[in-house]
């Protein structure tokens, strides 16, 4: 049996139950699927049997579902739904970052009343100062952090302590009495240490921390240069404030990504990806009319050859070719530059160093793939004149086409706008209408 199909049988075995009311039974089905199935359960059922199930589950696991249910699916609206003694329940039991994510996706009013639910919502309140797309705003302040002035059995003592109240911790901080950080501490060194020695004595350096303000997206790019589990996080004086595991990371490397691939392909990022039909027409209908517009400028070059066409008919097949292998090659170049600007922190030089580079591979490319569409054209015509015009026009929009897909995302970013939204519509449009540009010239030029 697949575990998507037992995952099917469960989802229908809980339908059951929930229509009969059989809440016995129900508990016991649902300690045994975990809280990301049931989160996939959840979301195919209707809103009233969302809130009864969310009713009967434990307090800790209807958080866990909740926080693994996609955005989508609103869950910070199922969890205002709930009346302010389970709401109280189910918050407390979450680590605070999910919480403060649930949360933070609620109207001011709603905001508001969930979190005077709570018996402390401090911790809550203070997460959601930080911008969404901060450290500050996926971090979590449940950490081990232990004194720098305390002896290594102390310290055993007291992260014993705190472990009670944290699920799972990676590191253990070490602080001043101001609260700044000092250091991580090594468990193994603390464990094999004389009780008697200072924890002073076994601090290490972190590979790295982050301050609050940081972007999430390079967050995670730190995280994944140092293989961490989890990192400091630090406020403008260096007190330790909270920290970042791997997986808030994993969930924040996905949502970049996928906002990337639809502002790459000019899907607005406001598009949900079960959105509904209308919405997308929204999202998608201003970036067509805006390729409207201007493939109408690479169609006028054809529109100013038309008695060269008239005339060479066999152009006119020739024509779709060279836009192709344009877009193409133009879309390589664009997908490599975007994604080095995201990854890489390169100076003015070495960003500017990626155009000659793409220049070079147009170059060497489009002589190669000039010279087989010449060698076709010779064979279709049996005109060594014709082999030569397409293979100078596909030469030359190689060219083109690859050193627009480096220069235009990096001219875009030196300016302000995000490259990966607007670098496409400039790069087909220009490279279309320098194909038909060139093989109609030269055409016009060599063959009439």
């Amino acid at each position: 049996m697949t575990e998507r199909t037992e995952l099917e049988l469960q989802a229908t075995r809980l339908e059951e139950l929930l229509k009969r009311g059989d809440t016995d039974e129900l508990q016991a089905l649902v300690e045994k699927v975990h809280p990301s199935d049931l989160a996939d359960i959840l979301e195919d059922l209707d809103e009233e049997e969302r809130l009864r199930l969310i009713g009967l589950l434990p307090a800790s696991t209807a958080g866990e579902t909740l926080a693994e249910m996609e955005e989508v699916e609103h869950p910070e609206e199922l969890l205002a739904q709930l009346e302010p003694e389970r709401i109280a329940e189910v918050v407390e039991e979450m680590p605070d970052d999910d919480a403060a994510d649930l949360i933070g996706d609620l109207e001011p009013e709603e905001q508001a009343r969930v979190l005077a639910s709570l018996e402390d919502p401090t911790p809550i309140e203070e997460l959601l100062h930080y911008p969404e797309e901060s450290a500050g705003g996926i971090m979590t302040r449940e950490l081990v952090a232990v004194p720098s002035s305390l002896t290594a059995g102390e310290a055993l003592s007291e992260i014993r302590r705190q472990a009670r109240e944290i699920p799972g911790f990676y590191t253990v901080f070490v602080v001043d009495r101001q609260g700044k950080l000092c250091g991580v501490m090594n468990l193994q060194s603390l464990v094999m240490a004389d009780p008697d020695q200072p924890v002073s004595a076994l601090i290490e350096d972190p590979p790295a921390v982050v301050p609050v303000e940081m972007d999430q997206e390079e967050v995670g790019r730190i995280l994944g240069r140092y293989n961490l589990a989890a990192i400091g996080v630090v406020d403008p004086v260096d007190r330790l404030v909270g920290r970042i595991t791997f997986d808030d990371v994993i969930d924040v490397m996905e949502a970049e990504t996928t906002e990337d691939i639809l502002r790459f392909a000019s899907v607005s990022e406001e598009e949900e990806l079960r959105g509904s039909t209308v919405a997308a027409v929204k999202s998608r209908l201003p970036w067509l009319v805006l390729s409207l517009f201007t493939a109408a400028a690479a169609s006028s070059v054809v529109y100013l050859y038309r008695e060269t066409v008239e005339q060479i008919v066999i152009l006119a097949a020739v024509m779709p070719v060279i836009a192709a292998l344009g877009g193409n090659a133009g879309t390589q170049a664009l997908a490599v530059t975007i994604r080095r600007i995201a990854l890489s922190d390169e100076s003015i030089v070495e960003r500017w160093s990626v155009v000659a580079k793409e220049l070079a591979v147009g170059l060497l490319n489009g002589l190669m793939i000039g010279a087989i569409a010449a060698l076709a054209g010779l064979l279709l015509v049996n005109d060594a004149a014709f082999g030569l015009v397409v293979m100078l026009a596909m030469w030359g929009n190689l060219i083109v086409a690859s050193t627009l897909g480096g220069f235009i995302p990096i001219f875009l970013e030196s300016v302000g706008v995000d490259p990966a939204v607007a670098s496409s519509v400039f790069v087909t449009t220009l490279t279309d209408l320098a194909g038909f540009f060139l093989l109609l010239a030269l055409a016009s030029k060599l063959l009439l």
